[in-house]
C-alpha cells in the first residue's frame, strides 16, 4: 500500500462532488467490496435517506475515472465506449458520484 492510498483492506473509495456532497456532508467514504454497481444507489439510500430521488436521480458515477452506466451487465459493450461496463465495484476501486455541470 502506498503512502497516499489511505483506503482501508475490503473497500473501496466513493467520492462525493457538488450536490452529493452537501447532501452526505463528506467528501468521500470507504465503503465494503466488492459491491455490485446496480447496489450501489440503494447502499446510498440505506445510508442517506432520500438521497436517491434528490440527488442520485441526476447524477453520472465513474469508476476510476470512467463514465459507467448503471443499467448495464458487464458483458455488454457500453455504447459510444467500445468497452464492456464493470458490473462490480471491486477492493481499490475509485467511485465518484458526479452530479450534473452547468455553464453560463
Amino acid at each position: 500500500m502506498s503512502p497516499e492510498d489511505t483506503t482501508p483492506q475490503g473497500t473501496f473509495k466513493l467520492l462525493y462532488f457538488a450536490t452529493a456532497y452537501s447532501y452526505t456532508k463528506k467528501h468521500s467514504e470507504d465503503l465494503s467490496a466488492p459491491l455490485a454497481l446496480s447496489m450501489l444507489f440503494d447502499t446510498l439510500e440505506e445510508r442517506y435517506p432520500g438521497i436517491k430521488a434528490n440527488v442520485l436521480c441526476s447524477c453520472a458515477v465513474t469508476v476510476n475515472l470512467d463514465y459507467v452506466d448503471l443499467g448495464i451487465e458487464d458483458t455488454t459493450v457500453a455504447k459510444n465506449q467500445g468497452r464492456a461496463s464493470p458490473s462490480i465495484i471491486q477492493v481499490g476501486d475509485e467511485v465518484a458520484i458526479i452530479p450534473p455541470v452547468s455553464s453560463g
